[in-house]
Formats: C-alpha cells, structure tokens, sequence
C-alpha cells in the first residue's frame, strides 16, 4: 500500500512554549496512525530535541528539520548541516521549499547538494517542487517541474 503522508511546516511560527503546547494537544488527540501513515512535523530548528522527544513513543509520528545547508561544514554562521541533524538523529529534513528558492536564491543545483548531504547522513530529503502561477498560466508547469527534478 502507498504511504500516506501528513506533513505540518512550522515555518517561522510559534514560540517554543506554543509549539509545545500544539504539539502536546495533537498528541492528546490519540490519533493511531496505521502501519501506511506518517505524521511529520517540519519545525523551527531550535524546536527538533522537544519535538524529537514529544513523538519518540508514538507510532509513525517523526519531527524534520525544515532545510539544512548545502554544504557539509564550514563558517556558514547560523546553518545547520546534514550531520548536525543526523547527531540529532533527525531523518527527515524538507529542501527546495519555494520560500527559499524566492527569498535565499537556491538553485536546483543547491538543493541537490542538500538532497545528496541528507542521504549520505541517512536523512530522507522532502523535497518540494512546483511553479509559480506565471509558469502554470503560461501552460509550462510540466517542462518547468521535469527540469526541477531532472537538475
């Protein structure tokens, strides 16, 4: 059976005592996941141990980083590599998000970088694709997403 797939970005939201709270009142829920379903939370970098810890007896619920640089180490002030996060035994990490394709630059040529430092450090990449609605007026969505993912 195909897995199914929930995956909540935190983006720049919540402060850490918030993030919490809704962590702890989706939990309260009980929600059971069966054995196809997964429930992953994307959140603000400094959240990963609380939430890593808040899911870690729950089936199928995992927290993921929301990016990671596309470099393995270096003077990179304020990134976060591949290996930190796998050190935090993160296994999800979500790269090529359009805000950071719009906002920071990212090329399909970095986000392959991320895509190929997750991987060798166990991470499974979320990678995101798509168009803006120029690309899917024009009637071009398809070459543009073929060449996102071929890149």
């Amino acid at each position: 059976m195909r897995t199914q797939i929930a995956a909540a970005n935190w983006k720049m939201n919540l402060t850490f005592q918030q993030g919490e709270k809704l962590l702890d009142d989706i939990l309260a829920a009980k929600i059971k996941l069966k054995d196809h379903q997964k429930t992953i939370f994307a959140v603000p970098f400094p959240y990963l141990t609380m939430t890593r810890s808040e899911v870690a007896e729950e089936k199928n619920y995992y927290a993921a980083a929301q990016n990671c640089h596309h470099k393995k180490s270096g003077a990179y002030t304020g990134e976060i590599s591949a290996e930190m996060l796998h050190s935090l035994n993160i296994i999800y990490c979500v790269v090529g998000h359009s805000e950071r394709r719009e906002y920071f630059f990212e090329t399909n040529a970095i986000i392959a970088e991320k895509i190929n430092l997750c991987l060798a450090n166990f991470i499974t990449p979320i990678f995101c694709c798509g168009e803006a609605l120029a690309i899917r007026e024009a009637g071009t969505e398809n070459v543009f997403v073929a060449q996102q993912l071929k890149e």
